[in-house]
């Protein structure tokens, strides 16, 4: 469904991914690991279209990837590792979430996205509870692929866990293809059908 075919990317003169492969099917979940400073955050943009690599394809169902449009969510969404940086702090978590379109109460309850939680703010949240929310806004129903930047680098092992079975189950049911970006090899080894470490 979503593949990145012989991708070059370079900051100035500075290489950080060279002749870089990767695939994603529907409903599979993938890791993706690899040193500080291999690429994988640079890659995960590229997958979902924010950077556009410097050689290499993506293709998503053999087409170029859709370009932005107005009030059309992309097919390829991005969570970065930092929750609150997603996020407007003045805002109640309700907000946030009506900010993306009007969210599925299905994707709510599979996530653990409580309706006590809408009129709070996100410093009254937890870490885990706070990365579960800025999920949630990515499920539109367009959703194709999702990709996950060490979304749970920050929590701890219980919430990591929580967030991560939910989330797993979620994308399998949906048929939504999962790109878990983690350094954490136990971890990846645990949710992901396989993994790809950049060098």
């Amino acid at each position: 469904m979503l593949s990145a075919d012989g991708i070059h990317h370079a900051y100035g003169r500075v290489a950080v991914l060279e002749d870089v492969d990767l695939s994603l099917a529907a409903g599979e979940v993938v890791g993706l690991g690899g040193p500080s400073g291999s690429g994988k955050s640079t890659l995960g943009r590229l997958l979902a279209g924010r950077l556009a690599p410097s050689a290499g394809r993506i293709r998503l169902d053999g087409a170029p990837l859709p370009g932005t449009a107005p009030r059309r969510p992309a097919p390829v969404q991005y969570a970065p590792q930092v929750a609150e940086l997603a996020v407007d702090p003045l805002w109640t978590i309700g907000r946030i979430l009506d900010n993306g379109g009007t969210p599925d109460p299905l994707t709510l309850a599979a996530l653990g996205v409580a309706p006590a939680w809408h009129d709070r703010r996100p410093a009254e949240l937890s870490g885990g509870e706070l990365a579960r929310v800025s999920l949630a806004r990515l499920f539109h129903p367009a959703l194709r692929v999702l990709i996950c930047d060490e979304v749970t680098a920050q929590l701890d092992a219980l919430e990591q866990a929580t967030l991560l079975d939910r989330l797993t189950a979620l994308t399998r049911n949906r048929r939504i293809g999962l790109l878990i970006i983690s350094h954490n090899a136990a971890l990846r080894a645990r949710y992901c059908d396989r993994s790809q470490v950049l060098g």
